[in-house]
């Protein structure tokens, strides 16, 4: 049996048994996501002069999804780090989600007054 209070645990002592790595990743890989990132920034900038009408927001929302998961799986090394913490990252977007669809679910009840509170301006 271990005596405890004879080996006072201090926070160097703890900081030097905790598990430290690092998140090296080759240069490479970091200018083509930035490559990627500067390629989508222009995507999007590209995609306003295009009138597709009922697609212009999906496609602008894939494009800044596929950005944001670039920038927290490389620039916030989520892709190396303990699955936990992706389990947690993913949990938040999918109660986002879940938000955002009751907002937008209570938008599309009212989109009839919506529409005739505009008319009603333009005259």
């Amino acid at each position: 049996m271990t005596d405890h209070s004879t080996h006072p645990v201090t926070t160097e002592d703890a900081a030097r048994e905790a598990e430290h790595y690092g998140h090296i990743m080759p240069l490479w890989v970091l200018a083509g996501v930035l490559l990627t990132l500067v390629v989508l920034t222009v995507a999007t900038v590209a995609a306003t002069w295009v009138d597709l009408e009922p697609w212009n927001l999906a496609i602008a929302l894939g494009i800044a999804t596929v950005k944001a998961a670039l920038v927290v799986l490389y620039f916030m090394h989520l892709r190396y780090d303990h699955p936990f913490n992706a389990l947690v990252f993913v949990t938040a977007l999918l109660f986002l989600a879940m938000f955002l669809g009751g907002a937008l679910t209570d938008t599309i009840q009212y989109q009839p007054d919506i529409e005739s509170y505009r008319e009603s301006r333009q005259m």
